[in-house]
């Protein structure tokens, strides 16, 4: 599937002040990031903020944005949880006919085994109307998808395609690349960590950045991809301080902070997360007048 090469954007969820979804600014923010060249588009991943979403509310972000978009570029579906049974179930609740693939994030919280991790998504990848993305995130989840884990499901199921890796661990990416077939896709799942994971083979990025700077973030994984590292060198250094800004004070605070500068959408956030203070809004304010 040559939609996981290039750049990918972790699209956020934007709200209205009263926490209802802010579906103007939804489709706002999806034609900013066709307008600015993004590769394909991740509904509903971390960034968006799915742990706070129920499912009617999922189900009319999922149809608002595969309506917006209109084909325009391959979609991503983010379904995942620590309740098997519950993912199997969303599988048949939610329409996925216009999304590409499914990326499921390692079940967190309950904190399995390699083997539970394994048959987890063994099950995930028996029953799947789509291909599927592993995403791991061990700061998130508790544990780790190890690279022999990844390696196993892959072998094992040709509809598990690739993995959004954001471990930050390269020993652990190398190793990925080493063992993996040809057509095994490893991702980058960190703004920061997309040029030296290209140097070692990553198809692309699912970024978080690209929210607010997808023309940057798309231009970038293009010159990785095509080699050309000098000038990826450039683009990843002047994106680099904006890139901590995002972080500082969580994920997707920072990047709802940046957008309100841009007048993309607000800076809502749901509940047990907060916006950014205002010493790093400030910062963020910044830091936007060097662009």
């Amino acid at each position: 599937m040559k939609t996981l090469t290039g750049s990918g954007v972790a699209l956020i969820t934007p709200f209205n002040e009263d926490d209802t979804l802010d579906i103007q600014s939804l489709d706002k923010l999806i034609e900013y990031q066709i307008s600015g060249g993004i590769d394909y588009i991740v509904a509903l991943g971390t960034t968006g903020e799915t742990a706070t979403l129920n499912k009617k509310e999922k189900q009319e972000i999922f149809k608002t944005i595969a309506e917006k978009v209109n084909g325009r570029v391959p979609l991503i579906a983010g379904i995942g949880g620590n309740n098997t049974k519950d993912i199997l179930d969303e599988f048949d609740y939610f329409d996925l006919a216009e999304y590409s693939a499914i990326l499921s994030v390692g079940p967190y919280y309950n904190r399995p085994t390699q083997e539970g991790i394994f048959q987890h998504y063994k099950a995930l990848a028996e029953a799947s109307p789509l291909p599927i993305i592993l995403y791991n995130v061990p700061a998130r989840t508790g544990s780790n998808i190890e690279a022999e884990t990844t390696i196993r499901l892959a072998n094992n199921f040709k509809n598990i395609i690739g993995i959004k890796e954001a471990s930050g661990n390269f020993h652990q990416y190398t190793a990925i690349m080493r063992d993996k077939s040809a057509n095994f896709f490893l991702i980058s799942g960190d703004d920061a960590l997309l040029l030296p994971m290209a140097a070692i083979g990553a198809s692309g990025v699912i970024s978080v950045l690209a929210n607010a700077f997808p023309n940057q973030v798309s231009r970038l994984a293009k010159m990785c991809n095509e080699n050309n590292f000098e000038e990826a060198r450039k683009i990843h250094n002047m994106l680099s301080k904006i890139i901590d800004l995002c972080f500082v004070e969580g994920n997707p605070a920072g990047v709802k902070a940046i957008l309100k500068q841009l007048n993309i959408c607000g800076e809502k956030v749901r509940l047990p997360l907060t916006p950014v203070s205002d010493e790093t809004r400030n910062n963020i304010i910044r830091e936007l007048k060097n662009f």
